[in-house]
């Protein structure tokens, strides 16, 4: 790897949680990725209190640089904020929690914040559920707008079917508020196809997380994660979906090493999956980093 010809390809700080913030650079460069998505530096999952990216110093200015000359961008910030919550006190602690992300990712210049919508609250009508959620996420693209950033909901927890986000995404009907695909979830949890999600919801994807995995547990309702390719989960179709759909963000590697300690060392998974992915982005004719 090395040789400078980058696909559009990261991957999210999530698979790597023992590394320092130069293992997470170096080893993107080494190995050819375009971006990092940053979701935890080590024990720090709350990225505003990460030293790497303190002002303290000018700590954040020097990171900035580490990633300049590596060529390497930063593809979004994963937050923890869900906007489920009913309490008005932990509504607003979640709120909070993505603009203290919205803020770090205007001073990195990161395009994205990733937040969870992210279940439905027992008792809760889903329509009125639904509203809650794009209400909130309205109130963060309004934030967001004027520092550049866009506020992406991913498709995780309850909902993870292609109708319930395109409600959530049409009532939020903001320009900075869109989706983050992650395109597992919605063909394991919402047994959707890849094609059938994207027709619904392509206009919207901004950023996208791909995973592999194969049943697992005495009733095979459980998952295991394996490298890209060697499961059931078809990445090959949803790139392609994605490719030929127009989209022009980059394709993401979630190696949920932090959540299972126990599947493949991230310098496994992450060399074979930017092999892999590279194939098929080339066989979709993705051979081409968008502009940031």
């Amino acid at each position: 790897m090395g040789t400078g010809a980058r696909f559009p390809i990261g991957f999210s700080t999530l698979g790597c949680p023992e590394w320092t913030w130069k293992q997470i650079l170096d080893f993107a460069q080494a190995h050819d990725y375009a971006a990092v998505e940053l979701r935890g530096i080590q024990k720090n999952m709350d990225l505003t209190l990460a030293p790497e990216l303190s002002r303290e110093g000018g700590r954040i200015e020097e990171s900035k640089r580490e990633l300049r000359e590596r060529g390497l961008r930063i593809s979004d910030l994963g937050a923890s904020a869900e906007l489920h919550e009913q309490d008005p006190a932990k509504r607003a602690a979640q709120l909070d929690e993505a603009r203290r992300f919205i803020d770090l990712a205007e001073t990195l210049r990161a395009p994205y914040v990733r937040v969870f919508g992210n279940k439905y609250v027992k008792g809760v009508p889903r329509d009125m559920m639904l509203a809650h959620i794009a209400r909130g996420l309205r109130e963060l693209g309004d934030y967001a707008k004027p520092k550049g950033v866009t506020v992406l909901i991913e498709s995780h927890g309850d909902f993870t079917d292609s109708p319930s986000l395109l409600e959530i995404l049409q009532q939020a009907a903001s320009p900075n508020v869109a989706l983050l695909w992650d395109a597992h979830h919605t063909f394991v949890s919402g047994k959707e196809a890849p094609e059938d999600t994207v027709r619904q919801l392509g206009r919207y994807i901004r950023h996208t997380h791909l995973k592999d995995s194969v049943p697992a547990g005495p009733d095979g309702k459980d998952r295991r994660y394996v490298l890209t390719g060697t499961g059931e989960v078809p990445v090959r179709r949803q790139v392609e979906a994605l490719a030929h759909s127009g989209y022009r963000g980059l394709y993401s590697f979630e190696w949920e090493k932090r959540w299972h300690p126990d599947i493949a060392e991230p310098e496994v998974a992450f060399a074979q999956f930017a092999t892999v992915a590279g194939g098929y982005l080339r066989g979709a004719g993705v051979t081409e980093l968008p502009a940031q």
